[in-house]
């Protein structure tokens, strides 16, 4: 329970009240005052600030989602990396938005396109009322803020699936998230910021997050150059592991509420209307993606539903605190439509875009900025109480679309051709320093960036099952060997049924090797210890 006082009142004594009163900040200090003589939770409420930080935790849950979603597209031998560096982002990011991001994109005294240095190292970062709102602190906006910057940079560096070499990506990191997030960042959301000042409406970033991060994923992938193999059956593969990929649409599905209905920045009506039109899209954007799937192969994919689901997801980011309900089955449809045929757009512009970054969150992105232009509403934006907008083409007016058209190509030029400047710098210094080789080597590639960089592997049990063949069926059962090529792509769902199977008819295994079975304590027939890997109990 909170109770508005008058500081002025001296007839309330508050040191007696059974809970924390609720007083004006009085802008006495840059950090809101002294927690030493005065109680700095007296100019927030408690529910705000506990709602927002349930929403920092739910934006951090989904890092690991974007990770296992990537992992499950990619190839078994490129798994782990990719898990790797969406944790590696958050890290990397996190110290970067500590040390000066934050202040480049949030300070008080910022510019139209980057801010100052005021909050270096969160110098002053306390309990003055953040620019985003008067209603949380800036400490409280700054953590929640930074878990945006770090999925950001996550989504990103998925372009290196399968051929980018770790320790340039991680330099990457820091410097796009310098030099390209932050002052994206600060022109949308920061007051000072251009965009902002034009009018540009982008509730949980459209532009910030899904344009910068598919423009940069799409930079990434044309400096990198195509993974060996590309047009070929090689890379004629089937994703390696479907659970993933619906483990990391969960994870971003419920994460995804404290992105968008955080946004809102403290607890009420408006980010309660975020999160219905959030979850509304996704399932339409799941249920049409999956229908155009079957339309053209007569399957209900599965990993499709999971793409439409995520698009949805994506389009609805910059709408989420402006839109009616209604408004958000409409950029499902938009979303599953859009994005499902972007995803054939790579093969126009020649770019090997391993994971679909930028038809998911380039081009999503873009189609849920217009579509704000077109359904943003001036009363939900002010179910919050304060907020005042003018809409757009919803309450006729017109001008809002051709702002956030150019608020979206602006934030896609920008980050396309930066990332390209970033990485051709870094590309070119490895030719005088290794370890900053952008691409691994063909060799490199064809054992899998799980090995070659990290020497660790996301399983060495399960997988191994389905790809192997016997160099000499004569020989031990360590003389099996991963097949190599496109890794049996078109049979990899079923080969290992067929195995056990034939194993089970007496018949070979296709191999000419049948699986042995093994004694309980761990030997076959012959006395040797049996590796797990072709095997059957």
């Amino acid at each position: 329970m909170t109770q508005q006082i008058n500081a002025s009142d001296s007839t309330n004594d508050l040191t007696n009240l059974p809970y924390v009163p609720y007083i004006a900040y009085n802008g006495t200090t840059p950090t809101g005052g002294d927690s030493l003589s005065q109680n700095l939770n007296t100019f927030y409420e408690s529910g705000d600030i506990a709602w927002m930080l349930a929403s920092t935790a739910l934006v951090l849950l989904m890092i690991p989602g974007v990770g296992f979603f990537y992992s499950g597209l990619a190839r078994r031998k490129s798994a782990l990396s990719l898990i790797w560096l969406s944790i590696m982002a958050t890290a990397v990011t996190s110290f970067q938005w500590f040390f000066w991001g934050y202040s480049l994109t949030f300070s008080h005294n910022s510019g139209r396109f980057i801010g100052t240095l005021d909050n270096f190292a969160f110098k002053g970062v306390l309990a003055q009322p953040s620019v985003g709102s008067a209603r949380i602190p800036d400490l409280m906006f700054a953590v929640y803020q930074g878990m945006f910057a770090a999925i950001t940079v996550a989504l990103a560096v998925g372009a290196v699936a399968e051929r980018g070499r770790m320790a340039p990506c991680v330099l990457f990191m820091f410097v796009w998230s310098t030099v390209v997030y932050d002052p994206i960042a600060c022109w949308t959301w920061n007051p000072s910021g251009w965009v902002y000042r034009l009018g540009g409406l982008d509730f949980a970033g459209g532009t910030p997050v899904h344009i910068s991060s598919g423009s940069a994923a799409l930079a990434y992938c044309y400096v990198l150059g195509k993974r060996s193999g590309y047009a070929t059956q090689a890379l004629n593969y089937r994703p390696h592991n479907v659970t993933h990929i619906v483990i990391g649409t969960v994870f971003l599905w419920v994460g995804w509420f404290g992105f968008n209905a955080g946004s809102a920045l403290s607890a009420n009506l408006r980010a309660v209307m975020a999160a219905v039109v959030t979850n509304l899209a996704a399932c339409v954007g799941g249920i049409t993606w999956c229908l155009i799937d079957y339309r053209l192969e007569g399957k209900w994919s599965t990993v499709g539903f999971c793409s439409g689901i995520i698009a949805g997801l994506v389009a609805i980011t910059p709408g989420s605190g402006f839109v009616p309900a209604w408004a958000a089955v409409v950029y499902g449809v938009g979303a599953g439509i859009g994005c499902n045929f972007a995803t054939q757009f790579k093969y126009w512009i020649r770019a090997d875009d391993a994971l679909d970054i930028f038809a998911v969150h380039g081009i999503g992105g873009l189609i849920g900025n217009l579509l704000t232009g077109l359904f943003a509403a001036d009363y939900i934006a002010h179910l919050d109480g304060f907020t005042v907008i003018q809409g757009g083409w919803l309450n006729r007016h017109w001008i809002q679309l051709a702002i956030q058209l150019a608020d979206s190509a602006s934030g896609m030029a920008y980050s396309f051709f930066v990332s390209c400047i970033i990485l051709s710098v870094i590309s070119y210094s490895g030719r005088f320093i290794p370890a900053l080789r952008l691409r691994a080597t063909k060799e490199e590639e064809e054992a899998g960036i799980d090995d070659v960089e990290i020497g660790e592997f996301a399983y060495d049990y399960v997988e191994l099952v389905r790809d192997v063949k016997p160099r000499d069926p004569a020989h031990d059962v360590s003389q099996i060997f991963e097949e190599d090529g496109d890794e049996g792509a078109s049979q990899r769902s079923h080969s290992q049924a067929t195995m056990m199977n034939n194993v089970e008819k007496g018949q070979p295994t296709g191999t000419s090797y049948p699986l042995r079975e093994l004694n309980h304590d761990g030997t076959d027939a012959y006395g040797h210890y049996g590796s797990g890997i072709g095997t059957a109990s």
